[in-house]
Order: structure tokens, then C-alpha cells, then sequence
């Protein structure tokens, strides 16, 4: 593990662009709906918000998770460094603890009116696809570091832990916004244990209910554990409609709009 902690980043971003290539390309081969908005403008504006995301972290944000992680292994500080366990078994409840805690702030964005505001840009996407997995206000990302650094610091989580859960947590979100069609024979078995583009589509739907449900990123097994899953949606997969109900223009596709969003008098309403 001694190569993975000494090129955490160029390993990163190699998954990254490997992860986000594939899924493009699979988009293209076997897209599960069809587009309603022009693919260019989209892409521009939600890799946008990935540049902006990370440039704003960078400037707010002076410590990332793993330098969390290394601070509270050398204090020692946090569970995993108070308890001792089997390097692979601390890993393993690490990422599991870490995915339950980051399904619990996107449940928290949805019910408190100043965070889903920020969060309201993730859904006003009006098609689903591999950038809708990046696109995120920068404000919202930094908090959703800020509170990713409390849970890396009470849990103790290791360097290898933090650096493993990045991975896994961004090529999921990657691989679950895919407009990608698996077969049934292929989906069914895989959402029993990860979420799938089909188990999250659903959460991108305009009906309330359905928005309201299906907030795993990796895992799904919190939402069947807190009774959040809506297994399909009621319109079908192919006839229902991305976004939010309120904006179903051609604004959300646009830079601009993107960041001023959350702070317009109206972004608040509407809230699931």
C-alpha cells in the first residue's frame, strides 16, 4: 500500500479519467433515454463546476481527508486509532462507516432549506450522465469536504482507507449518473449490494417522492436499512423526466446560472 499512499494523486485522477472515459463511452454505445438538451453546452457547464469546485477548495479548504487522516493517526485520534484490528478488516469498516455517513449528508441536503439551495444545482440537470456525477456548486463542495474531514478525524480512518473510499466514492457517483442501459439480468443482482444507474435515476426524478428516495452512492444498502428505496420509477426509466418540475428550461444548462442559483429568492422553494 506503500505506492498507493506515495501517488495517491496521479492514481486519483488516472481512475478518474479512466472511469469517466469508459462511462462516455458505454453512453454512447447503449444510452438508456434520450437526451433532451444540447450534450455540448451541458458538458461545458458541469465540467465547469468541476474546475470551479476544485479551485475553490484548493483556496478554502488548506487540509484535504488525507491530510486529516494522517494528522489523526500521528495524535492518535479516532476510533480506528484507539481500537486495534486487522489492517484489512479497519479498511473495510472504514469505507462501509464512511459511505453511511455520506449518505446521511445528501439526506441532510434534501431537509435543510440552505443546503439543498446549494444541492438544487445537482438536480436542475435536465439530462443524467457521467458529468452530472461532478456537477456540484462549489460551495457545496466545499462543505460536503469540511464534513467528510469530521468523519475521516472521529472515525481515525487511515491514510489507505480515506485514499480507497475517494476512489470508490467518485467512480461510483461517475458510474451511477451513467445514461447507461444494463440489462435486468445484470442490474438486479449488482443493486443488491451497489448502487446501479437504474437505482439512482430514480432519485433524479421530478416526482417528489421519488427525488425523496435512493440517496446511496455506493452502497445501497442504506436505503433498503432506512427505508428510502423506490425500486423504479413510476413513469418508467425511458418516459421519466430528469430535473426539478419548476425548472424545466434551458437556464440550469448554463455557467452562470449554475452559480448564482442559490442564492436567487427563489431557490429555496420547492423543496422535497
Amino acid at each position: 500500500m506503500e505506492f498507493l499512499t506515495n501517488h495517491e494523486a496521479i492514481i486519483r485522477a488516472s481512475v478518474f479519467l479512466g472511469v469517466f472515459a469508459l462511462m462516455a463511452v458505454l453512453e454512447a454505445i447503449a444510452p438508456k433515454k434520450k437526451r433532451v438538451m444540447p450534450r455540448l453546452t451541458r458538458w461545458l457547464t458541469n465540467m465547469g463546476l468541476v474546475i470551479l469546485g476544485g479551485f475553490t477548495l484548493r483556496v478554502m479548504v488548506p487540509i484535504l481527508a488525507v491530510g486529516v487522516a494522517a494528522w489523526a493517526a500521528l495524535k492518535p485520534f479516532g476510533l480506528f486509532n484507539l481500537v486495534q484490528l486487522p489492517l484489512v478488516l479497519e479498511w473495510v469498516l472504514a469505507i462501509v462507516l464512511l459511505d453511511m455517513l455520506i449518505y446521511a449528508q445528501h439526506v441532510a441536503s434534501h431537509k435543510i432549506p440552505f443546503l439543498w439551495r446549494l444541492h438544487k444545482v445537482h438536480h436542475a440537470d435536465r439530462d443524467i450522465d457521467v458529468t452530472t456525477g461532478a456537477r456540484f456548486h462549489p460551495l457545496e463542495i466545499v462543505l460536503s469536504m469540511l464534513f467528510k474531514l469530521l468523519c475521516v478525524a472521529l472515525l481515525g480512518a487511515s491514510v489507505v482507507a480515506v485514499i480507497l473510499f475517494e476512489i470508490i466514492l467518485n467512480a461510483s457517483a461517475m458510474f451511477n449518473h451513467a445514461n447507461l442501459a444494463l440489462p435486468k439480468w445484470l442490474d438486479a443482482p449488482l443493486r443488491k449490494f451497489i448502487v446501479t444507474p437504474d437505482f439512482h435515476r430514480v432519485h433524479h426524478s421530478v416526482v417528489p417522492k421519488e427525488t425523496d428516495s435512493n440517496y446511496g452512492f455506493f452502497l445501497s444498502i442504506w436505503d433498503r436499512l432506512f427505508r428510502t428505496y423506490t425500486p423504479q420509477p413510476s413513469a418508467g426509466h425511458s418516459d421519466m423526466v430528469i430535473g426539478l418540475n419548476e425548472l424545466q428550461t434551458s437556464q440550469p444548462n448554463t455557467l452562470w446560472w449554475c452559480i448564482k442559483a442559490p442564492f436567487q429568492r427563489s431557490a429555496g422553494r420547492n423543496r422535497v
